[in-house]
């Protein structure tokens, strides 16, 4: 089969929508005046191209002369310094292109970074909960990194294609408006090209980001799974599942370079098509064989020799941007997968700002749900049905009930963390309702989520301006000066992932000060004693008793040994309030 039947092959096999592109034009805004000033870096260059070709015919005709005997061969230093001149001056605007297409590629990158991140992670509002937890570390990681080539390819192509382009033609022209015209009628070929490139090139791109993030979805669940699996004898088959989808993206990503070779050699076919009727015609006219009716039948060699070197010259930033525009398919493509984790769900009413530390004197907020109900994804039961819960400022409301009750959830609704699905839930500020604002809240739950760094990284998490005194006085007030006594590195003791190097007990009192140097009005406490032995839910007892004082709290908890905390106690079961 000839490259031209396979490459129609694949374009037939992929025909999508142009849905991704819609939103790219946006996300470069950021960085559009580097990237526009590379673009007319790299068009100007071509005036060093220009020189340089001129300065090479000339020297070509000047050297011819010196053989003879009419010039003497010192004649050839100017030209040849022009023909310097002329390099250094491509080489030095092409360098400045691509430090400015770079400079203006890392803004947009870093800008889709930070909104990435304030989507997964906002800092006052409900949490995202229609991505899985995977997707915005993907696409900071990788699908981010896919806009690169587009970004300093394509975009300041367009511009380069206009300014160098223009540049070079008009210096044909001026030397032979015949060979102008020629190179003129090729031109419109290209557009037609480089949407046969695009038609295919982004659905493959799509297909094989597509499988790229399900082997590593997949490849992540295997691994936290994998005791479980060698325990039941399953580690054979979910290689096998891991090697089959290994070799799924091997044949998506051979299917996508198959489509950029083939279609860059027909970006390649028309150029050297293009050259050979300009070299034909100069050598016939040089020749003295071309004699027809309106075409110009006299050239110098001079003049042959510099159109012959310009004609790639013209046709560059048509290359350059043959290259973007499947570059910016596959920007594309990617930028399907990133809409749907930089498309936040709006909001209708957001929550107002607050202080991440209350100011003195302040009393601390009410709770308000009102008839909240709350749906998981694939399941039919709301984990809260129409619950309603009035707490009251600086009082204490325990959440009991079986494991799969609401309780979390129903945490994380009056925390601002998670927004219900019908209903309201507030806060009541000095008697005026606002929408729940996590930023009023401190969160501790079982187990805590300690960062990989030392123990007072992980406390400054919590209030950055702290100092080591702040730090250890925090620990001796909720009684657990032993805390930072019993490491042999102090505050310096580094954690590894999820807290590894610290016992359960020591893990939870850890983030029991944490939440005291917050200082929120708010507390929120998710089953704070579980899996804790009887000596250490002792310990965070006393700590919770000392944490409550002039605050709200809300706790869900199993454990009896918590309830003499409470004003209140809600039972919950199946989502709804006994």
């Amino acid at each position: 089969m000839s490259g031209t039947a396979v490459l129609l092959d694949e374009l037939a096999a992929e025909r999508p929508e142009d849905r991704g592109a819609a939103g790219l034009k946006d996300w470069a805004a950021a960085g559009r005046p580097e990237l526009r000033r590379a673009g007319m870096l790299r068009g100007a260059a071509q005036a060093g191209t220009v020189l340089w070709a001129g300065a090479l015919a000339w020297g070509a005709q000047r050297g011819l002369s010196a053989l003879h005997g009419g010039l003497p061969a010192t004649a050839l230093a100017l030209p040849a310094l022009l023909t310097a001149a002329g390099v250094a001056l491509r080489a030095g605007l092409l360098a400045a292109g691509d430090a400015a297409a770079a400079r203006g590629a890392r803004v947009v990158r870093e800008a889709l970074r930070r909104r990435i991140i304030e989507a997964a992670l906002p800092a006052r509002g409900p949490a995202r909960t229609d991505l899985d937890e995977a997707a915005p570390s993907r696409a900071v990681d990788g699908e981010v990194d896919q806009l690169t080539d587009w970004l300093t390819g394509y975009v300041p192509a367009r511009t380069a294609m206009l300014l160098g382009s223009g540049l070079v033609l008009a210096a044909i022209a001026c030397r032979s408006w015949f060979v102008a015209l020629l190179v003129l009628a090729a031109t419109p070929l290209l557009p037609a090209n480089l949407k046969v490139i695009g038609l295919g090139t982004q659905g493959a791109v799509r297909a094989q980001l597509t499988g790229i993030r399900t082997h590593q979805a997949r490849l992540l669940d295997h691994l936290r799974g994998l005791p479980t699996l060698v325990g039941l004898g399953a580690h054979d088959e979910a290689a096998r599942v891991l090697e089959r989808d290994d070799r799924e993206v091997a044949r998506r990503t051979e299917k996508v370079l198959r489509i950029a070779f083939l279609s860059t050699a027909w970006v390649e076919l028309l150029i050297t098509g293009t050259l050979a009727v300009v070299a034909t015609y100069c050598g016939l006219v040089l020749l003295d064989y071309l004699h027809l009716p309106l075409v110009p039948d006299r050239m110098s060699l001079s003049a042959a020799l510099f159109v012959l070197v310009l004609v790639p010259a013209y046709f560059a930033p048509a290359r350059d941007l043959a290259a973007g525009y499947h570059a910016r398919a596959q920007a594309a493509a990617a930028a399907e997968l990133l809409a749907p984790v930089l498309d936040a769900p709006e909001k209708t009413d957001p929550p107002s700002a607050a202080p991440l530390r209350r100011a003195r004197g302040t009393s601390p907020p009410g709770v308000r749900l009102e008839a909240v109900t709350v749906r998981h994804p694939g399941r039919s039961a709301p984990a809260l049905d129409r619950v309603g819960v009035r707490l009251a400022p600086a009082r204490c409301l325990a959440v009991t009930g079986p494991s799969g009750a609401g309780k979390s959830t129903l945490l994380a609704v009056a925390a601002g963390l998670r927004a219900p699905h019908e209903g309201l839930a507030l806060h009541v500020l000095d008697g005026r309702a606002v929408p729940a604002d996590p930023g009023r809240v401190s969160w501790v739950g079982q187990p805590a989520h300690l960062l990989p760094g030392t123990l007072r990284e992980n406390l400054l998490l919590a209030r950055p301006t702290a100092s080591d005194d702040d730090l250890l006085g925090a620990a001796a007030s909720l009684g657990f000066e032993d805390l930072l006594t019993s490491l042999p590195q102090g505050l310096d003791t580094p954690l590894g992932e999820r807290g590894t190097g610290l016992s359960s007990g020591q893990s939870q009192q850890l983030a029991l000060v944490r939440a005291l140097l917050r200082d929120a009005p708010l507390l929120c406490l998710d089953e704070p004693t579980a899996h804790l032995d009887p000596e250490a839910e002792q310990r965070v007892l006393s700590a919770l008793r000392t944490l409550a004082h002039d605050r709200t709290v809300l706790l869900a908890t199993h454990s009896p040994a918590l309830l003499p905390l409470a004003d209140e106690v809600v039972t919950l079961n199946r989502g709804r309030v006994q």
